[in-house]
């Protein structure tokens, strides 16, 4: 496991190496791992300031990528809870449509949503993408599973002392399930970090660009030089890596609990 692991850092170790390269440097043979010349406060200077800096980009990828984090973990929350522990007589065949959703491509419904956008005058627009990503069926069915796994009886016990569902679901079922909510929040933000394709139907201005589109853009202007490509990729990833160092202890959490429950 440990080979194999080394085995697949490989390509992101030469990857952060080259970067730091001067350009005539970056294919050498045989590899050079650690650079002989540095080259690095040039080549991410270029990244951040020169004619595409990645702090637009960066803000654009924050701000869509946590708000759509926030209200999916929300949404799917709540319907988790709702298909779980709120019982009517409909339910049931609600959550199988809803899964049946799932079952769509998301290609298939591009064409309809891009019409529906334009109509509704969400398109170009960071509230779009935001939405776009904010009613995952796959979070639901996912915080559904551990929600199940709550004694009914807590449940229960916040009924008879006149607690509402949202007050239920606050104060005794969301605390319960946090490692899973962590979870998916963790694999929602890299989704949404990480999502190329939405983007780049749904937003036409510059300004709007997230990190992914800006890489694009960046590359096929600086196609030549791989130092510089290498340097903007680091800078696209590094997020990724902080957030899951700061959240692997809520996913592994999260996998124990669902081995637990399952």
């Amino acid at each position: 496991m440990f080979a194999l692991g080394i085995l697949f850092l490989l390509p992101f170790i030469w990857m952060l190496s080259s970067s730091f390269k001067p350009e005539q440097d970056v294919f050498n043979y045989p590899i050079e791992w650690i650079p002989k010349h540095w080259n690095a406060i040039a080549n991410y200077k270029e990244v951040w300031m020169g004619n595409h800096p990645f702090s637009a980009y960066y803000w654009n990828s924050i701000k869509v990528s946590l708000l759509t984090t926030l209200l999916s973990c929300l949404v799917s929350a709540l319907a988790a809870y709702g298909f779980s522990k709120v019982q009517f007589s409909a339910g049931r065949w609600l959550f199988l449509i809803v899964l049946a959703t799932y079952m769509v491509p998301q290609q298939a419904i591009l064409v309809p949503q891009f019409i529906l956008y334009r109509w509704v005058g969400l398109f170009d627009s960071h509230l779009g993408l935001i939405l776009l990503g904010s009613f995952s069926v796959l979070g639901t069915f996912m915080l559904r599973q551990f929600f199940m796994g709550i004694h009914n009886e807590y449940i229960e016990s916040a009924k008879i002392d006149g607690a509402g569902h949202f007050r239920t679901f606050f104060t005794i079922a969301l605390p319960l399930v946090r490692p899973a909510v962590a979870t998916y929040a963790i694999l929602r933000f890299i989704w949404t970090w990480n999502d190329y394709q939405n983007p780049l139907i749904f937003l036409r201005t510059d300004k709007l660009y997230t990190i992914q589109l800006g890489i694009q853009k960046f590359s096929s202007i600086n196609g030549e030089f791989y130092s510089l490509i290498m340097a903007g990729s680091v800078s696209a990833i590094l997020p990724l890596l902080i957030i899951f160092i700061i959240g692997q202890k809520n996913v592994i959490e999260g996998i124990a609990l669902g081995g637990v429950k399952g």
